[in-house]
């Protein structure tokens, strides 16, 4: 039976319901970009990982994640976002169960790649489903609140989940854990979510689009984090940097003749959704950082065990919750562009603040009074970029623009934690003959903060540049502008 029919038939569901089972899953994803993060110097001593390999356990997730995430998107338009969604959930939840069977580093790695495969299907089939389930207005700018609380509040969950995993059990439960979640969402969805999808599309791939795009990310972030042990201005580097850029250049080549383009590079005409998603790209390389290295700060230099890290960035977590609640109201009177603004400011000046952390400094001093002003900002963030992110947008491009938008907050953390990591390690290896290891390696981390709320305060210069009031000035409660086409 054809999917619309199928769909049809099928009894009328409470959206409010389908938010709810495309959050649980959602959830599930963004809990795994983190949830690894308190466990990794357990994972580390248990399968032998070097400092230099010991990022690519986050980084192989995330940059898989993010190199499929625009096949996913065009493939939930084009196929069914419910059935792309359902097949992202499965990918996930058995990939998760192999990463905790893991006795190898190339195993974890190799587990953490198909993770983030299964995140690409999940994430942006269920933000299309959001958005093709709620109609622009009041309703959505509520659902994408909770949307965006689920997905920045999400990781800070993760780090008190994973602590509380690997203290009172092991690491290997913080990927156990996505087994009973993963179950309940697919069972639920499977019977509650309804089908949808783009209709007159041609029903094909753009495989020479995906290889080209994935292939150039992985060679360009894999070229950032090798600068530090080939240098920068060496052969090898540069070499890695131009085959990156090439493979980019190819992939917009196999784009603009394609007869279904992975992307329909038109898309980059709506001035909103381009803006939006370069804001996303600089919030999430400085906030993804953040976790990474105050994780490392909180255990390696204040001695605090993996539970108590964990319980470290709780207040993160009530911070942004705090933050999406005041975004809804705030976008009512001062717009989203100034909302977005706002918390992107005090995001950054949390972050300069954290970069002040010392030898012998305290979580009190030296890490909460940032994280509480950064969280509150990083609510303030999510919810009015994700608005404009998926406004003046047309139906059939839901899962493009989903796809788009996901696909810059995965690579940008990405890209800003290997940037930031060789940073870190440069100054840490510049240093290190003068003073103690600790001292050399908190100067390392001072310097990645700094880098990371200049990443934020970067984000908030291009929002005023390329996002324009009047192409978001309906979704504080005027009426919508006209979509491209």
């Amino acid at each position: 039976m054809p999917a619309a029919a199928s769909s049809a038939l099928r009894a009328p569901t409470n959206r409010w319901i389908v938010l709810v089972l495309v959050c649980l899953a959602q959830f599930m994803v963004v809990l795994d970009a983190t949830v690894v993060n308190v466990a990794l110097p357990s994972i580390q001593r248990d399968l032998g990982f070097s400092e230099a390999d010991l990022q690519w356990v986050i980084n192989a997730y995330t940059l898989v994640f993010g190199g499929f995430l625009l096949l996913g998107g065009r493939a939930a338009d084009l196929f069914g976002r419910r059935r792309l969604f359902l097949a992202g959930v499965a990918v996930f939840t058995v990939a998760s169960v192999l990463n905790g069977l893991a006795t190898t580093p190339e195993m974890l790695i190799g587990g953490r790649a198909l993770q983030g495969l299964g995140g690409a299907l999940v994430s942006p089939a269920a933000l299309a489903i959001v958005t093709t389930t709620f109609a622009e207005g009041s309703e959505r700018t509520k659902a994408l609140g909770i949307w965006s609380a689920i997905a920045a509040g999400g990781g800070a969950v993760g780090l008190l989940l994973g602590g509380a995993l690997t203290d009172f059990l092991s690491w290997e439960w913080t990927f156990f854990i996505n087994l009973p979640i993963g179950l309940a969402a697919f069972l639920l969805s499977l019977r509650l979510v309804p089908e949808s999808r783009a209709d007159h599309e041609l029903r094909s791939v753009d495989l020479g689009g995906a290889v080209s795009v994935t292939a150039g990310l992985v060679v360009l972030v894999y070229a950032i984090v090798k600068a530090e042990s080939f240098g920068w201005g060496s052969g090898r580097t540069l070499g890695l940097l131009a085959l990156a850029l090439a493979l980019l250049a190819a992939f917009v080549a196999v784009e603009r003749r394609s007869p279904a383009p992975l992307v329909r590079l038109g898309i980059f005409r709506t001035r909103s959704l381009t803006g939006a998603n370069v804001v996303m790209l600089l919030v999430a390389s400085g906030m993804f950082a953040s976790f990474f290295f105050v994780s490392l700060y909180v255990q390696q230099t204040l001695g605090m065990s993996p539970l108590q890290a964990g319980l470290a960035f709780l207040p993160f977590t009530a911070g942004i919750v705090i933050g999406a609640t005041l975004a809804q109201r705030g976008i009512r009177r001062i717009g989203v562009r100034g909302v977005g603004m706002i918390g992107m400011t005090l995001a950054s000046l949390g972050l300069l603040y954290q970069s002040g952390i010392s030898v012998g400094g305290s979580y009190a001093t030296d890490i909460l009074p940032g994280t509480i002003v950064m969280s509150i900002g990083m609510g303030l963030t999510f919810v009015p970029v994700t608005l404009i992110a998926t406004t003046n947008v047309t139906e059939r491009d839901a899962g493009l623009a989903s796809g788009l938008f996901n696909t810059s907050q995965q690579v940008g953390g990405a890209l800003g934690l290997a940037i930031l990591s060789t940073l870190a390690a440069d100054r840490t290896a510049s240093v290190a003959a003068g003073t103690d290891r600790m001292a050399a390696l908190v100067e390392g981390w001072q310097l990645a903060m700094v880098g990371a709320g200049l990443l934020l305060a970067a984000a908030v210069v291009v929002m005023a540049v390329l996002v324009r009031r009047g192409d978001v000035a309906h979704l504080t409660g005027e009426e919508p502008v006209p979509v491209a086409a």
